[in-house]
C-alpha cells in the first residue's frame, strides 16, 4: 500500500470517527465547562445538565486541575486545543473559579480575556467564592467579605450561607435541587451585585455564575 493510499484511509477514519461523535450530539453549541473543585462546583454542573436535559455530549464538566484559577484555565486550553486538533473544537469553553486567596486570579482573567480567545473562553467567576452565588438564592447582600478570627474568607462566607441553609457541606450533591426554586431570584440578585460592584470599584462580592446558568438554560434554543 503506497503512503497517498495509507493517508487517504486514515483521514477517511478520522472523518468518520468524527461523523460518529457530532450524531451523539444535540444540534446545539459544544460546550466545555473546566471547574477548581473536584466535586462542589463539578456536582453543582452536572446536575445543572440533567434538570435542563442537556445532552452530555454536548456539555462536557472537567474537574480534574486542582483549585488554582491558572490551572483552570491551562486545563481547559488543554482539553481545547486537543479537540481543536481532532477537527471537533468547542464553541465556548467556560472557567469556573474563585478569587478566594489564590495568587493566578489575575493572570487567569488576563489569559481568558486575552484576543487569542476571544468569544471562545469565559470567566465564571467568584469573589470571594463561589458560596456566595449559593448565598445569594436566599439574601442580597453586597458587604464585602474577609477572613476573621480562624476563618478564612471562603469559610466566612460558607458560615453566612449556613444559616440559610444548614445541610450545605463542600462537595455535597444535589446543591443544585436544593436551591432550584430560588435560582432566578440567585440570578436577578447577581446581577444587582454586578452592578453594585461596579458602583462600589470593588468585585468583593460579585460572581458570573449566572451568566453561565443563564447560557445552559437557554443552550437548545440557541441563544
Amino acid at each position: 500500500m503506497g503512503s497517498e493510499d495509507l493517508f487517504h484511509k486514515r483521514k477517511a477514519k478520522k472523518a468518520s470517527v468524527l461523523e460518529r461523535r457530532a450524531a451523539k450530539r444535540a444540534p446545539y453549541e459544544k460546550v466545555l465547562i473546566v471547574c477548581e473543585g473536584e466535586k462542589t462546583e463539578p456536582n453543582y454542573f452536572n446536575e445543572a445538565i440533567q434538570c435542563y436535559r442537556l445532552n452530555t455530549a454536548n456539555v462536557e464538566i472537567d474537574g480534574s486541575c486542582g483549585s488554582s484559577p491558572i490551572s483552570v484555565f491551562n486545563r481547559a486550553k488543554e482539553l481545547w486545543e486537543a479537540e481543536e486538533k481532532k477537527g471537533d473544537p468547542y464553541d465556548r469553553v467556560y472557567c469556573v473559579f474563585d478569587r478566594d486567596s489564590h495568587d493566578t486570579y489575575e493572570q487567569a482573567i488576563s489569559r481568558i480575556s486575552s484576543k487569542k480567545h476571544k468569544n471562545i473562553f469565559y470567566a465564571a467567576t467568584s469573589v470571594p467564592c463561589f458560596e456566595y452565588w449559593l448565598l445569594l438564592h436566599f439574601s442580597f447582600t453586597t458587604k464585602p467579605y474577609a477572613a476573621t478570627g480562624t476563618l478564612s474568607i471562603a469559610n466566612t462566607v460558607i458560615k453566612e450561607l449556613e444559616q440559610f441553609y444548614p445541610k450545605y457541606t463542600k462537595g455535597r450533591e444535589k446543591v443544585f435541587s436544593d436551591l432550584l426554586p430560588n435560582i432566578e431570584f440567585a440570578k436577578n440578585n447577581a446581577e444587582r451585585a454586578l452592578k453594585q460592584s461596579l458602583k462600589n470599584h470593588t468585585d468583593n462580592p460579585s460572581t458570573h455564575i449566572h451568566e453561565l446558568i443563564d447560557y445552559l438554560q437557554n443552550l437548545k434554543r440557541g441563544k
